[in-house]
């Protein structure tokens, strides 16, 4: 079985069966194809020959190359991920990928804001159209924890502004129910009211476009554009921090927790499929308080006053 085979069928059940972001599955059929080069110098492009001793040294090499420690565990987990799909369609005998030892690599603790550096990033926006749409954008960023992707994708349908929810498309194709705060309500009924009308668009907007949040020219918004007004209003808030749109996300969810929400909720918010991908956040609020432990306690201010 050729290598370049079994990449692409298992590229295409990534996409159609468990429908795959574009951006995943890029990265998976990089991290794939530098495996299957590594295979062809070897001689060895047959996967159904590749066995423990060939992935420990395709791991050796990319140590040699100094490769840092998350790249290598990424392109180690698409190399599981292409055995595992093999040896469940029992298309080779043994999986020599189930005993591959990954690198430990250590977890950053998520990016977020205080909520004064929300409020001036939310209230960087004007009053017109542009200005209109991108304060939903960012009250929903922040006040439903959704990813980029999701956002981009919300479609009018997804939305019950009378119920106050709206219907996120998570990886994997998954759905879930968010509710909208009253302030990302008054945004978005406040950007409804211009979003017929784009600018660039003189006979207004075209009623088969379903997109929620689309471009002066009546098209639907792609990620780059949010990330790029998202820097647009950093600068203009005059906030010194790295920002993206997932920083909105880790903001969400860090300030819930910090106001006493329950682990599992804030899970299933933000649409994880495991609880530990979640409990990172317990760590940042963790580091928060500490902080403030160590800035507040007698022991450690010797010029304050014990209560």
């Amino acid at each position: 079985m050729h290598a370049d085979d079994a990449i692409s069928r298992f590229l295409t059940h990534l996409e159609v069966e468990r429908n795959f972001s574009g951006e995943s599955l890029r990265a998976y059929r990089n991290d794939l194809a530098q495996f299957r080069d590594f295979l062809e110098k070897r001689g060895t492009p047959d996967l159904t020959l590749v066995d423990h001793l060939a992935l420990r040294a395709y791991l050796a090499g990319m140590s040699e190359h100094q490769y840092e420690r998350r790249s290598i565990a990424r392109k180690l987990a698409s190399v599981r991920s292409l055995f595992r799909y093999l040896h469940k369609r029992r298309e080779i005998a043994d999986n020599p990928a189930k005993l591959l030892r990954t690198p430990k690599v250590h977890r950053d603790l998520p990016n977020f804001l205080d909520e004064q550096q929300v409020n001036a990033l939310l209230t960087a926006p004007d009053e017109s159209w542009s200005g209109l749409r991108d304060r939903a954008i960012l009250e929903l960023l922040y006040g439903t924890g959704l990813r980029v992707s999701e956002l981009v994708k919300l479609d009018m349908g997804d939305l019950e502004i009378g119920r106050g929810t709206l219907r996120a498309h998570g990886k994997g194709r998954k759905v879930r129910m968010l509710p909208l705060l009253p302030a990302a309500l008054r945004c978005l009924n406040a950007w409804f009211a211009v979003r017929t009308s784009p600018p660039r668009r003189d006979a207004g907007l075209d009623p088969a476009v379903r997109a929620v949040f689309i471009n002066q020219r009546g098209t639907r918004l792609t990620d780059r554009s949010v990330r790029r007004l998202v820097d647009q209003y950093v600068q203009k808030a005059a906030l010194t921090c790295h920002v993206s749109p997932h920083t909105l996300r880790h903001s969400f969810a860090t300030h819930l927790l910090n106001h006493g929400a329950d682990l599992r909720d804030v899970q299933e918010l933000l649409g994880h499929a495991s609880l530990a991908t979640t409990q990172v956040y317990t760590h940042v609020t963790t580091a928060r308080m500490l902080d403030v432990y160590e800035r507040s306690h007698p022991d450690e201010n010797p010029g304050g006053e014990a209560a």
